[in-house]
């Protein structure tokens, strides 16, 4: 049965992103960012992030992906208003990807490979992989240690083979 993310109760929503590189699992911060986990399970109900790309990688730092265009551009047509909280920004974080506006962010996201803590309360922090999660973690290193080239800004983050977000898959947990 699909989950509407505007109806269901998403306490114990969970989320896995199966990716070319294999899979992560993801648990949600309904308490600290309720709109954002909504738009995250709305966007992923509807199949928008199957078949997207990690378009910028900085290892230690963290993985983007989630652009329609693939380079960092592109949104869903629409903004969501920031619910910046005290989650820290630390490996295994999930967070909201914006422009200089803080209520920017739409669809893309990034999830954190080291301790980044300059970004607390400054992006929407909204899920993590569950502590003790080897295999989600894993995936997540051999993402972040692939190599990269020069963006179209010149920042060193731009992966040379394409990492695939293949599926991203929602369930509630019992």
């Amino acid at each position: 049965m699909p989950i509407d993310a505007e109806k269901d109760d998403l306490t114990k929503l969970r989320a896995q992103i199966e990716t070319t590189h294999g899979s992560m699992n993801l648990e949600f911060l309904m308490d600290k960012a309720p709109n954002t986990v909504r738009n995250f399970a709305k966007l992923a109900g509807k199949g928008f992030y199957d078949g997207l790309a990690f378009h910028r990688i900085v290892k230690g730092f963290m993985i983007q992906g989630g652009c329609p265009k693939g380079d960092g551009t592109g949104g869903p047509g629409y903004n969501i208003k920031a619910e910046f909280n005290d989650t820290p920004h630390v490996k295994g974080v999930i967070s909201m990807a914006r422009a200089q506006n803080p209520d920017s962010a739409g669809c893309q996201f990034f999830i954190c490979h080291g301790d980044a803590r300059f970004l607390d309360k400054n992006y929407t922090a909204f899920g993590r992989i569950p502590d003790g999660d080897t295999e989600s973690f894993a995936t997540l290193d051999k993402i972040a240690n692939v190599e990269v080239g020069a963006s179209m800004g010149g920042e060193r983050s731009k992966p040379k083979q394409r990492i695939g977000i293949t599926k991203v898959t929602l369930s509630i947990a019992q």
